[in-house]
């Protein structure tokens, strides 16, 4: 019987493959090199690392994103649409031992047009749709948020605590440290503040910003937002300027999203041709990545019983019948486990004696 974890990837990969992304597999070492010069893009959590027979200094992969950047050809005019299911392994802040975390996503990397942004967040969409809950995709602009950060002209360090503000909806600490570098701007406050569905949102979107030089950011985000909300079967679309990605990397639309019962993100991407640049790629890149492990326990088909069927037989008993039976009884569509002796602590909906059915 296949683990929730295990449905999560065939719905996903159903449904990659339905938009053309095809299969990327990745090794779980790649060379410590990538990794090292681009820390701040996994948060700061630590690198498994080793050397390999040559000498050569090697790290249990902690991303894919990167690996597939570092794998991808450059200037070939093409665009690539790949998705991956892969563990990366991470070691965080104040968490003793490695984790393995299973990651499903996809990337689309090169000319990355209206249309292409437009079919990877709707991709993103029906990522949490697909498992029957109610779902939340949150969008937010780089572009925009970086813009109003710079034009208060802060040092970096400031930048970086306005950013963790943000992303924290925290209005009093925004405020707070605008007011200690001598500023009473409250754009950035009356952004995170915004609220409601994403079309209404937009239009107080416009408001804020003003006559700011931001005509390309909201451009997008407004073709973005009309394209989506017009589909079918899509997550609840929010304009929601908490989600921040960092500057060094992100440049455009970033996304977050949610589903009923988990307290905690599921699915996070975004546009990143900075990345691609330091990495010195001259293509551009958007795409997101789902946390399969999380999606373990949300399935209505998770179960408490081992199996619908426990079927138990004999020494005694015909072993052709027995096989024909356990055959006829799971159909392809329910579960038998064929046993002489019934576990203990296991659990089935139904408990079948061969003697007694074939009576």
């Amino acid at each position: 019987m296949l683990k929730n974890s295990e449905i999560a990837i065939l719905k996903l990969r159903s449904l990659y493959e339905s938009r053309g992304y095809t299969h990327f597999k990745m090794s779980k070492f790649e060379e410590y090199d990538i990794y090292a010069a681009n820390k701040d893009f996994l948060g700061g959590e630590s690198i498994v690392t080793f050397t390999d027979a040559n000498g050569r200094l090697m790290a249990l992969k902690p991303d894919v994103t990167m690996s597939i950047i570092k794998n991808t050809k450059d200037g070939d005019g093409l665009t690539e649409k790949l998705y991956y299911n892969e563990n990366v392994y991470r070691v965080s802040k104040g968490y003793l031992g490695l984790r393995e975390i299973m990651q499903s996503g996809l990337e689309c990397i090169g000319d990355i047009d209206l249309y292409n942004t437009c079919e990877v967040i709707s991709l993103a969409a029906k990522s949490l749709c697909i498992f029957e809950r109610e779902c939340i995709l949150d969008i937010s602009h780089m572009g925009i948020v970086s813009y109003l950060i710079d034009e208060l002209s802060v040092p970096d360090d400031i930048k970086k605590q306005l950013i963790k503000c943000i992303a924290e909806k925290n209005v009093h600490g925004i405020r707070s440290i605008l007011s200690e570098n001598g500023s009473k701007d409250e754009t950035l406050v009356e952004l995170v503040s915004l609220e409601g569905n994403a079309e209404e949102s937009f239009e107080e979107l416009k408001k804020i910003c003003g006559a700011r030089p931001l005509h390309q950011a909201l451009s997008e985000l407004e073709s973005v937002i009309k394209i989506l909300t017009a589909g079918e079967s899509l997550a609840k679309i929010r304009l929601d300027f908490s989600v921040v990605q960092d500057m060094s990397y992100y440049n455009g639309i970033v996304f977050q999203g949610f589903i009923n019962g988990i307290p905690e993100k599921v699915l996070s991407g975004g546009r990143y041709d900075l990345l691609m640049k330091r990495i010195g790629k001259s293509k551009s890149a958007i795409g997101f990545g789902v946390n399969v492990d999380l999606l373990e326990d949300i399935f209505e088909c998770s179960s408490e019983f081992d199996a619908d069927i426990a079927l138990m037989y004999s020494d005694s008993d015909d072993t052709a019948k027995v096989f024909k039976l356990a055959d006829e009884l799971s159909n392809g569509e329910k579960s038998v486990r064929v046993t002489k002796k019934l576990p203990q602590r296991a659990k089935y909906k139904q408990v079948i004696k061969f003697c007694e059915h074939n009576q």
